[in-house]
């Protein structure tokens, strides 16, 4: 009997491991595996080694972003990121400030990472002291060949052409600003990646450049290393149209062996710019934008935007989906997942990769991803600690068909009823706290007049609880979801979507674990616009318990008609929600 009832218990153990583990949302940056925390701990980027191990340089310090200390080490991985030894420091914290390490794996093992160096110790700027001292000096290189439990005792400096950038900078090009986020490329045997030159101190005036070196694969001896600085000229890639802030240039390279390149600005959009001769020469750059179906500016603050190619031909681009103008607000993160198409790269629409809920924080940024065996992880930190995640590959799957897909969402589909040309009651499912999953609510509608306050959807008890969808002002529907605490919150959709005696179709989707509501019209997601910063809403307080009457009126004060109305218990994600609205217009 003691036996039985310790296989019991054992067994039961295992079932609620199992089950705990269902319930763990990716997304939820605190469910990432920790790869340091400090003060200050930026850029982690990480290498795949022919050992299999992880190999991940960062710049960290104990005090604030490029504040005396701050130096760049390397730590290794044998679990895919779930744990790391010890830092190794490739730079001393007691030396010449070191910033922002950039890795490439030779085709012979070698590592090399590339960083700022304040090789002359620069702390004085017009006769005042610097707090930005880590974007001043040399960009050097040093080198692991046991990978990277030592490093060379040299560093390396990279010759930096001066340019019109450095002669009107605030050291008269004495001293050269920049730094780069742009890990190296292998095209035709030659070494590339971007960095952002700055003509201006601190962070203004910036624009990007190409190194570019035809032997570093190659050669074995690191003073040997030949560079060249791209394109030719004074001036880098740079549209003066974006005004001052160009900055964080990154790359990758297209099946064709043109260099693509996205950057941020402070404008709320990011710029791109694509060479199709080995980055000798660049298209001026211009907004980046969703694909040609969806030509909406891809709304970005001044924070790090970066690209990955994977393995399958097919990119992704880390952003985050609003238009602020400066740096703050990088939560949640979003991803778009891109194809080339007639020499460029077409832009799905996004979905939440990342997100938190802790309280002061700007949120995540600086990533890296490894993709290995039809997996993907992102390393990413938010400036004091810094963690791997690993991805859904559905989800990234789901962006790249986005396009083309054309099917019915079934999961979690509890309510579809059709043909609703007066009022009419549904039974509403018992739903889980929000904070469980979420939900989402999709309908058809086709009005003759769009004037508010028309109750399309109400499922709202006495205290206020449910579910309730209006019209409002400008032609725009307004969704509240309300529990019984008295906790409330009220979207509204971006304006010139609707207009009157058309069937067009509106998905609300609640994602009640990143807590936010987007809204879906017409297989588009909702971004605000040129009025709205924000298409999306994140809730500050947890909205939990929204069941409200057993029944929900549909169609109650409806100038027209309901053509469809269906609810899922679940969120949806954007390619699902564009899925089902592709579904019902096959041609």
């Amino acid at each position: 009997m003691r036996k039985i009832n310790f296989i019991t218990i054992i067994l039961l153990s295992f079932l609620s491991l199992f089950l705990n583990a269902q319930k763990i949302d990716l997304r939820n940056v605190e469910t990432g595996d920790l790869i340091y925390k400090n003060t200050y701990i930026d850029q982690p980027y990480v290498l795949k080694l022919s050992d299999g191990s992880w190999l991940c340089v960062f710049t960290t310090g104990a005090e604030s972003e490029s504040r005396p200390g701050q130096h760049i080490v390397s730590m290794k991985s044998t679990d895919r990121g779930k744990t790391w030894s010890t830092p190794v420091k490739i730079e001393p914290n007691n030396g010449p400030m070191s910033s922002w390490a950039i890795p490439y794996l030779t085709s012979y093992g070698r590592i090399y990472v590339f960083y700022n160096y304040n090789g002359d110790n620069i702390s004085i700027v017009r006769e005042k002291p610097i707090k930005q001292a880590g974007l001043l000096g040399w960009y050097c290189y040093k080198y692991s060949d046991d990978n990277g439990l030592s490093w060379s005792s040299k560093n390396y400096r990279i010759p930096i052409r001066v340019t019109a950038a450095d002669v009107f900078n605030d050291f008269d090009g004495f001293v050269q600003m920049f730094w780069g986020i742009d890990k190296p490329h292998l095209l035709d045997g030659s070494v590339y990646f971007a960095f952002s030159k700055i003509g201006k101190f601190v962070q203004d005036m910036g624009e990007g450049w190409m190194l570019c070196s035809d032997n570093l694969d190659k050669e074995r001896d690191a003073s040997q290393i030949n560079w060249k600085m791209l394109p030719d000229g004074e001036y880098g890639i740079r549209n003066p149209k974006f005004q001052s802030v160009q900055e964080e240039h990154n790359t990758a390279i297209m099946n064709d062996g043109s260099i693509y390149c996205v950057y941020r600005t402070a404008l709320g959009f990011l710029g791109y710019s694509i060479s199709r001769d080995r980055a000798k020469t660049w298209t001026l750059p211009d907004t980046l934008r969703y694909a040609s179906k969806i030509p909406n500016v891809i709304k970005n603050p001044r924070a790090c935007p970066r690209l990955f190619k994977c393995k399958n031909g097919n990119y992704l681009l880390w952003y985050h989906n609003h238009g602020g103008k400066d740096f703050k607000q990088r939560t949640p993160v979003w991803i778009a997942g891109g194809v080339e198409k007639n020499g460029n790269i077409e832009w799905s629409q996004p979905e939440i990769l990342l997100y938190t809920h802790e309280n002061n924080v700007n949120g995540m940024s600086y990533p890296d991803l490894i993709e290995e065996d039809g997996k993907y992880w992102i390393t990413e930190t938010q400036k004091h600690i810094g963690r791997t995640h690993s991805i859904a590959p559905q989800l990234l799957e789901g962006l790249w068909k986005q396009a083309n897909a054309r099917s019915l969402v079934k999961s979690g589909l509890v309510v579809n009823k059709s043909d609703i040309s007066k009022p009419t009651t549904v039974s509403m499912p018992k739903f889980a706290n929000l904070n469980e999953g979420g939900i989402t609510l999709e309908m058809t509608v086709k009005l003759t007049d769009w004037k508010p306050n028309q109750i399309l959807f109400d499922s709202q008890g006495n205290q206020g609880e449910g579910i309730r969808i209006t019209t409002a002002p400008r032609n725009t529907l307004r969704i509240e979801v309300a529990d019984t605490e008295r906790n409330a919150y009220i979207w509204t959709t971006d304006e010139g979507y609707f207009s009157s005696g058309r069937s067009q179709t509106v998905a609300f989707v609640v994602d009640g674990l990143a807590r936010t509501i987007s809204v879906v019209i017409d297989g588009k997601l909702c971004d605000g616009g040129y009025k709205r910063q924000y298409g999306w809403g994140k809730y500050a307080s947890e909205v939990k318990n929204i069941n409200g009457k057993a029944k929900a009126v549909v169609a109650q004060e409806c100038i027209g008609t309901i053509e469809n109305v269906k609810i899922y218990d679940r969120y949806l994600t954007t390619s699902e929600c564009i899925s089902n609205y592709n579904s019902y217009n096959v041609k």
